[in-house]
Parts: C-alpha cells; structure tokens; sequence
C-alpha cells in the first residue's frame, strides 16, 4: 500500500468519526433537559402509603393521667433538691 493511500484511508475514518461526533453531541443535547436552578421537587410517595403513614395517634385519658402524675413528680423531686 502506498502512502498516499494510508492517509486518504485516515483522513476518511477521521471524517466518518467526525460526522458521528457531531450526531452524538447533538442527540445528547436534545435528550437531556437542561437542569432548573434550585432544589428538586419531593418525590410523592404512594397515596396508600401516606395514608398507612400519617394515621393519627390519640392518647388515652388514663395515659394523659400517668403523665400527669410523672411531671408532677418529677416537678417536685428537683423543687426539693432545689431546697
């Protein structure tokens, strides 16, 4: 093979490496959106899970009443110490 020849067979693959360059670039940028300044918005759960999730809680009268009961005791043993 002469010279001439291997440097035509370069100069096409480097045109054929270069169209294929410039398609990839552009479907690149044509498929990726381009990124909004700021946080991204929260992903929604599931509205069964969220139902499951934000059941609410109650506390029972006599559960208020143990609580009452344990502040006040505790209120009282630091006014003691405090004495």
């Amino acid at each position: 093979m002469a010279l001439k020849d291997i440097v035509s067979l370069i100069d096409a693959e480097i045109a054929a490496l270069t169209k294929v360059r410039t398609l990839l670039a552009a479907g690149s940028t044509a498929i990726v959106a381009p990124r909004k300044a700021g946080r991204p918005p929260k992903v929604q759960p599931d509205s069964a899970k969220v139902a499951a999730s934000k059941k609410k809680r109650n506390l029972s009268p006599e559960g208020r009443a143990r609580i009452a009961a344990a502040v006040k005791k505790r209120w009282a043993a630091q006014k003691k110490a405090a004495k």
